[in-house]
């Protein structure tokens, strides 16, 4: 069965109820299972989202995309280089 794919701002509302739930007493194995989620899911969640907020959360998919998209382009313009550079030698 294929892993459900939460968006970012999802997992830091569940990780939010999973924390409340355990501030009420309820044991983490429980607070998961109201959530379904399983544990490795929330301490990978708390790990990665753990004391951010919702709009830092936004702002690093954000940059996260900006930074691929430029990755790309890197990848990109360096491959045009080489091979200009390879015609220029003649090595072709």
């Amino acid at each position: 069965m294929k892993a459900k794919e939460h968006k970012p701002e999802e997992s830091l509302k569940i990780l939010r109820q999973v924390e409340t739930l355990l501030a009420e007493g309820t044991d983490l194995e429980q607070s998961c299972r109201k959530a379904n989620i399983s544990k490795p899911t929330y301490y990978r969640w708390k790990r990665q989202y753990g004391s951010t907020n919702l709009d830092e959360v936004k702002r690093m998919k954000e940059l996260e995309k900006e930074n691929a998209r430029l990755r790309k382009l890197v990848a990109d313009l360096s491959l045009d280089k080489d091979i200009l550079q390879e015609a220029l030698k003649g090595k072709w």
